[in-house]
């Protein structure tokens, strides 16, 4: 029996493991290791693990980046013509990586986050990133396997807030929140392009408030 095509709803080519079962147990090499939450360009975030770990290969110190993750749900459709499965993404933008406390001390595995196609920065500071909560990163993998329920995000906007687009083809433009969607982890915002009002989706960490 063959397997359906698994589809992506958030872009990107799916993800041909379930790479969040199996990850790799932390080297005792005296390394001390968290993780961070990486930006990445929506659509790209698969494609950003995949190079991070492919390059981290080539790195003279082994094990620079022991996990990679792109937290994923499946979700199962029924549509005309049967059954549709799809993946969709938890936290759209983002890339979780297990790497050694203050990555920013290696300078090859630094060049290589920096360097690495779809990265924009971390999150915290651009040349200091703040790591992830240990007990926050392994309640997502606890809900990966299935052992807890997904909490539902929480955004810390509210429609008719008055923000500014930072990243993406309408970086700098002002608007107001129009509508959220919490559990893509998208806004809708009311911006004025040629004297007129557009309605443009972003991601939640594409824009600050003003």
């Amino acid at each position: 029996m063959t397997e359906e095509p698994i589809e992506v709803l958030d872009g990107d080519a799916p993800l041909a493991d379930d790479h969040h079962l199996a990850l790799r147990p932390v080297p005792e090499d005296g390394i001390p290791r968290r993780w961070y939450a990486l930006h990445a360009h929506s659509g790209q975030e698969a494609s950003v693990r995949r190079m991070l770990l492919m390059g981290s290969e080539k790195l003279p110190e082994v094990d620079m980046i022991v996990n990679v993750l792109v937290p994923m749900e499946r979700i199962t459709e029924m549509r005309p013509g049967g059954k549709r499965t799809a993946q969709h993404k938890f936290f759209p933008g983002y890339v979780l990586a297990q790497l050694p406390y203050h990555p920013e001390n290696y300078p090859e595995l630094w060049q290589l986050i920096k360097e690495t196609p779809g990265v924009t920065g971390f999150i915290g500071s651009r040349n200091a990133p703040v790591p992830l909560e240990d007990e926050e990163v392994h309640a997502i993998i606890q809900v990966l396997r299935g052992e807890r329920e997904r909490p539902k995000p929480k955004m810390a906007f509210d429609v008719g807030e008055r923000v500014k687009i930072i990243e993406g083809p309408f970086a700098n433009f002002l608007g107001k929140i129009d509508e959220m969607n919490p559990e893509r982890g998208t806004l809708k915002v009311m911006v004025e392009i040629f004297e007129r009002l557009t309605s443009i989706e972003v991601e939640s960490w594409q824009v600050e408030q003003v």
